[in-house]
């Protein structure tokens, strides 16, 4: 690439995908132009890329592999140069025993059980989801009407090395999540998930590549209530790690109760459940914006970049060469 201004630093950025998505599924495929248009050059790489390692900043997107290669992909993002969200809040967003933290400091989260390797599994009465503690894209994770079935899936991921969650299912997941999307901390977009999950005795269905769940998006306008729920989230993330909510270049915050209301379950608003919060490789729906508000978001995606740069020492104007 030529340079319109050799004389002035320009930082490499790269955003990571992983080998099955080297570039993303394409819902990020604004982001480069976005970037472009503040005087920055970014480029995809599969995170294992060595070529990850000769960048001045690597922000996370699409690694969405690494719940299989975890000690690997940890490994990794304390070797890069500069990583964002940064390498402290991946390692504890990628165990989804967070939730027990967020449970902790007030965040309403949905009623969750941890196990470890080695420990008993119980499972509460009705139906239950069981999944991996460290998982990604519904890899593993199933819905079951039997304890017994729920407890020997259990086994089966403790015998791959695997911590395991049991929740009680939620009857409103049918309703769908609403997916709040977080740029430099501030409320940005919101969509909805459909279930994903089919009824007990079914695993999800994948797309192609294997990589993660078929999903069916769609806009969503959230009330107040559910963007609380969000905020919350947010501001305990802050107090786990001392840091301002601008630190976060990103966040999706995964929400059951509000999505639509439906006539055949009553489902409204009442009591709206945090079910995963997103620090480290989301779809961040920009999909599912209009293409002015896509514009807008993905426009202050690379003011928080370009923010995130200059609190690095990477500024464009802080490395003037002689």
């Amino acid at each position: 690439m030529k340079l319109a201004r050799p004389d002035i630093f320009h930082p490499r950025i790269v955003f990571a995908g992983c080998p099955s998505l080297p570039d993303g599924d394409g819902d990020d495929a604004g982001l480069v132009a976005a970037l472009r248009t503040r005087g920055l050059h970014a480029r995809w790489l599969s995170w294992d890329d060595p070529a990850t390692r000769d960048a001045d900043l690597v922000v996370l997107r699409a690694t969405w592999d690494y719940a299989d290669r975890l000690d690997e992909y940890l490994s990794w993002t304390r070797s890069v140069r500069n990583l964002i969200n940064a390498p402290a809040l991946v390692t504890w967003n990628v165990d989804k025993h967070y939730l027990i933290d967020l449970d902790k400091l007030g965040v309403p989260v949905v009623p969750t059980q941890h196990f470890p390797v080695g420990h008993a599994v119980t499972v509460p009465a009705g139906e239950v989801v069981v999944k991996p503690a460290v998982g990604a894209g519904s890899q593993g994770a199933q819905r079951f009407v039997d304890a017994d079935a729920a407890v020997a899936h259990a086994a089966q991921l403790h015998a791959q090395g695997r911590a395991v969650l049991v929740q009680p299912y939620d009857a409103r997941i049918a309703d769908g999540e609403t997916a709040l999307v977080f740029i430099n901390g501030e409320e940005s977009h919101a969509f909805i998930k459909g279930p994903i999950l089919p009824p007990a005795g079914s695993a999800p269905e994948f797309e192609e590549t294997g990589t993660y769940a078929t999903e069916t998006l769609s806009p969503a306008e959230p009330e107040d209530a559910i963007w609380e729920v969000g905020r919350l989230a947010i501001a305990a993330v802050t107090r786990i790690f001392d840091i301002a909510a601008s630190d976060l270049l990103y966040a999706r915050v995964d929400v059951i109760g509000g999505a639509r209301a439906s006539a055949a379950t009553g489902n409204g608003l009442d009591d709206p459940r945090l079910l995963e919060l997103e620090l480290v490789e989301p779809s961040l729906g920009f999909r599912q914006l209009s293409a002015v508000n896509r514009a807008d978001a993905e426009r202050r995606f690379a003011l928080g970049v370009e923010s995130a740069l200059e609190r690095l020492g990477l500024g464009p104007l802080s490395h003037r060469r002689p």
